[in-house]
């Protein structure tokens, strides 16, 4: 089962514009209830080059820089998880948390 900022690799593509392309890691954003009753999940994809921005939260993953782009959130079939790669840090989660909050509630 996938669960919420779990971070799994992702094939993005096809895309159309200016839509995050290829396969990536994304992190999960659904709730668990969610993940467990429908097939779909709701994610945001993550990249290593992007620039500071108020949706977009950097953080360390898989020793490597990155950013969980928070602006490109998609729904996504469960076909189109390839692997578990693992989960956010708390420290991480409540930042994202935080972002979504900001973005989508406030």
């Amino acid at each position: 089962m996938v669960s919420q900022y779990e971070v799994w690799l992702v094939a993005l593509d096809p895309t159309i514009g200016h839509e995050i392309k290829k396969t990536r890691p994304a992190v999960v954003i659904s709730p668990d209830e969610m993940n467990e009753k429908i097939a779909t999940v709701l994610i945001a994809p993550m990249t290593t080059k992007s620039h500071p921005y108020p949706s977009r939260v950097a953080l360390r993953f898989a020793q490597k820089d990155a950013w969980v782009v928070l602006d490109h959130i998609r729904c996504i079939d469960n076909a189109r998880l390839v692997g578990r790669l693992g989960k956010l840090k708390r420290s991480d989660i409540q930042r994202v948390k935080a972002v979504i909050r900001e973005m989508l509630v406030d």
